[in-house]
């Protein structure tokens, strides 16, 4: 976890990260938009708010996000997400 704050290759892997998961969370805006907000509760299991949330975090107070629940987030809950998505492309085709 120290990796991500202790060394500038580390803050270069946490800026990246963050700029993916606000792109991911822009992303989920859009999509609840153009569904009506109807697709997400098909998938309950996803915390769509939290995921569209973490977006409002990271770009309107970067300089206070906490390394240890970025890493958290990469770590516990993107393969859910992942999982969810591909779920929804597979329903559409």
């Amino acid at each position: 976890m120290n990796d991500f704050t202790d060394t500038p290759q580390g803050m270069e892997k946490l800026d990246s990260i963050c700029m993916l998961l606000i792109a991911i969370g822009e992303s989920l805006k859009n999509i609840d938009k153009i569904t009506d907000k109807s697709l997400f509760l098909d998938y309950p299991e996803v915390d769509w708010r939290g995921a569209k949330g973490m977006r409002d975090i990271i770009s309107h107070h970067y300089f206070d996000i906490d390394a240890e629940e970025i890493y958290n987030v990469c770590d516990t809950k993107l393969s859910g997400l992942l999982m969810a998505i591909e779920a929804m492309m597979q329903r559409m085709k």
